[in-house]
């Protein structure tokens, strides 16, 4: 089914073909029509399944300009877990926001940043992306309403309630009016999502998307067993003889992901560790750079590593073993896309070599080892 039969206006459908985009996802597909229709919704689909357009293209066909000029209540509210989601979601709400007569005034809040600049910018917004954390600051001030709320979306709920943003929801969900649609999109049907679902939503439409396995055929592998003071000579040995300009690399903690940064830039290798206790300007800027091929490494945590989509990573370098081979698969599956073939490199040492196999065992794939003690790392 295209674009054009989902009930989307006329310049959304037009930007989408003008963009090649031939036709929706299977949760576009599904869920659009819904929304269009006011339904309340619960779409559950994996990351980089299209739910974000699957909200945005109906919300901005649905929504009009207001006709009581500029105040500083809210049409839509879309809730999300962090800073990163809140800005990739106020990007493809632009990107489509361009394309209607009347373009529509969309605004990311978060926390990490100062709270002043964002006071001042909420005057005459529809749209608003909130962490819910930042929301409240700023719904305490009287800096915004959203009491004539008429669309909520709660994305990434299953991420949001392990984070425990659960007291704040609930929060939230009480300064809404009654009578809104509610639109709330998951990766999992968690018990916790179970119950927010019962919170929320009215008889919802459900739309289940079957998660869709990572291909990892493309992915040229390698593991390299070694002494666990040994991976940062290791590390810096693999990046230098085989001349690596871009490499993603994956780390247990935030503090391993910024020693290892800080060694490689004193050993003349560019590197930024990105994670939860940089400031935004830092992670936006060095994902920036990094996307751009301008920074040659970046060294993430699982969490914050999901903010990175690259088409073409030609490398990912496991530091230290996630703790599931569905993680171990997630971290690899970043190169080798779009049929261009990439290599995931694994460091593995004693206390892991047990994990190791659990994971080879797991994902049904056998990996080429190398002794890493015996090569020449000076």
């Amino acid at each position: 089914m295209p674009f054009s039969k989902l009930g989307l206006t006329n310049s959304l459908t037009k930007n989408l073909t003008d963009s090649n985009y031939k036709k929706p996802y299977p949760i576009q597909q599904q869920s659009i029509p819904a929304i269009i229709k006011g339904k309340d919704l619960l779409g559950i689909a994996q990351t980089g399944s299209g739910k974000t357009a699957a909200y945005v293209l109906p919300i901005l066909s649905i929504l009009k300009p207001r006709k009581d000029g500029k105040n500083r209540n809210i049409d839509a509210l879309v809730l999300v877990p962090t800073r990163e989601l809140a800005i990739q979601v106020q990007e493809v709400f632009k990107t489509y926001n361009i394309s209607l007569k009347k373009p529509l005034n969309i605004k990311a809040v978060f926390g990490g940043v100062s709270i002043n600049p964002q006071m001042k910018s909420l005057f005459g917004v529809n749209i608003l992306i909130a962490t819910p954390g930042r929301l409240l600051e700023l719904l305490r001030v009287n800096a915004l309403s959203i009491s004539k709320v008429k669309h909520l979306v709660i994305d990434e709920a299953d991420k949001m309630l392990n984070i425990g943003f659960k007291e704040e929801m609930d929060e939230i969900v009480k300064l809404l009016p009654e009578k809104r649609q509610n639109l709330l999109f998951s990766a999992t049907l968690s018990e916790k999502v179970k119950e927010i679902n019962q919170l929320v939503l009215t008889k919802p439409i459900i739309v289940k998307i079957k998660a869709r396995e990572e291909k990892i055929d493309l992915i040229q592998q390698e593991a390299y067993f070694i002494l666990n003071e040994n991976k940062g000579p290791l590390l810096r040995y693999i990046i230098k003889s085989q001349n690596i300009q871009q490499v993603l690399i994956f780390t247990s903690s935030k503090f391993k992901a910024d020693n290892v940064a800080a060694k490689l830039r004193k050993h003349n290798i560019q590197a930024t560790a990105v994670h939860s206790k940089k400031s935004q300007g830092a992670r936006t800027s060095a994902l920036r750079k990094f996307k751009e091929g301008s920074l040659r490494v970046i060294v993430a945590t699982d969490l914050l590593a999901r903010g990175i989509d690259i088409e073409f990573l030609p490398y990912v370098i496991n530091y230290e073993l996630p703790r599931s081979p569905k993680d171990f698969i997630h971290r690899i599956g970043r190169t080798g896309r779009a049929e261009n073939p990439g290599k995931a490199i694994t460091f593995v040492s004693n206390e892991e070599e047990q994990h190791f196999k659990l994971i080879q065992k797991k994902i049904g794939n056998t990996i080429k080892t190398i002794d890493g003690d015996r090569l020449d790392l000076t």
